[in-house]
């Protein structure tokens, strides 16, 4: 018996280093925005099916994304103090085992784009370049915190085009705004890597315009990214908790840049790991509200 279990307990073991490795749990920065373009295309909670396997194309695509990511940067990983603990470097996992993870995720993604409709079958190599490729941005753009961003942010369009099986203008905004909140802390846990960023000739916005400015630079887009979160709800007719879920998130972000300033960046993780999970669950909590109210209470259909 122990001979039949021993490699099914080291697969399982394998497993949960590699979901520990990728963050798993911080699928929860862009899911809960795939949620609110679902809410959004259908005027209320799509049906069940489609609802399952927008998360399960989420899943697969965060999923291969990181793991592609942590495969990329493995020998870069090694290099950098920060990181140098991480599975792959630590060689507590193998390139292999972490590629057999990459190819299930992606076929889990592709299983769901096919299951959900057309177009989201034909976009899908569309979007694995954009998550797959931002791995590769940080080796030649100062700009790659916006690559990262876009990956996040094409998550309420592409839930959007999940439901209503066509591309629109409508939640462009709404990814606009997930784009540059995605960017902005990105530009804030980069602070970290500044100095090593500059010995292995690494691109980023600290290195090109140094600490201080980046914070400003940083602040510059979660400004605009409030800004595109309460266009978005102009756009897509939302009401008075949407707005009011805007807000909350405005003092969310004003909150996380107290917690960063260029003579302390021990609060980086806070800001980058909590304060963010907070930000998307608000959002879709309100946006949830603000349905209810318009249709249970207003009777707005």
């Amino acid at each position: 018996m122990s001979v039949i279990l021993s490699p099914v307990s080291r697969g399982v073991n394998r497993l949960r280093i590699i979901l520990e490795m990728i963050k798993f749990e911080h699928t929860i920065f862009a899911l809960p925005f795939a949620l609110i373009g679902a809410i959004y295309a259908s005027n209320g909670l799509p049906n069940w099916r489609t609802l399952v396997w927008i998360i399960a194309a989420m899943v697969g695509a965060r999923s291969a994304a990181m793991s592609f990511n942590r495969l990329a940067d493995h020998k870069i990983d090694a290099k950098n103090p920060r990181t140098s603990n991480r599975a792959l470097p630590a060689g507590t996992l193998k390139p292999f085992h972490v590629a057999i993870f990459l190819s299930a995720s992606i076929a889990l993604f592709e299983l769901a784009s096919y299951k959900l409709n057309m177009l989201c079958l034909i976009l899908s190599p569309v979007a694995l370049i954009i998550v797959l490729g931002y791995s590769y941005s940080k080796r030649f753009t100062s700009f790659s915190h916006l690559w990262l961003g876009l990956s996040l942010g094409i998550a309420p369009t592409a839930a959007w085009i999940a439901v209503s099986g066509r591309l629109e203008l409508q939640p462009v905004l709404l990814s606009l705004g997930v784009m540059l909140w995605t960017a902005g802390f990105d530009v804030l846990y980069s602070l970290q890597d500044l100095e090593f960023d500059k010995q292995q000739g690494l691109f980023s916005i600290p290195k090109r315009f140094g600490l201080k400015a980046s914070l400003w630079i940083a602040r510059g887009f979660h400004l605009i990214a409030a800004i595109s979160f309460a266009a978005a709800g102009i756009v897509l007719g939302a009401g008075i908790f949407y707005f009011i879920g805007v807000a909350v998130i405005a003092l969310l972000l004003i909150y996380e840049h107290t917690l960063v300033n260029p003579q302390d960046l021990t609060k980086i993780n806070i800001a980058f790991f909590t304060v963010n999970g907070y930000v998307s669950v608000v959002m879709l909590l309100f946006v949830v509200a603000d349905w209810v109210f318009r249709v249970k209470v207003l009777g707005d259909r």
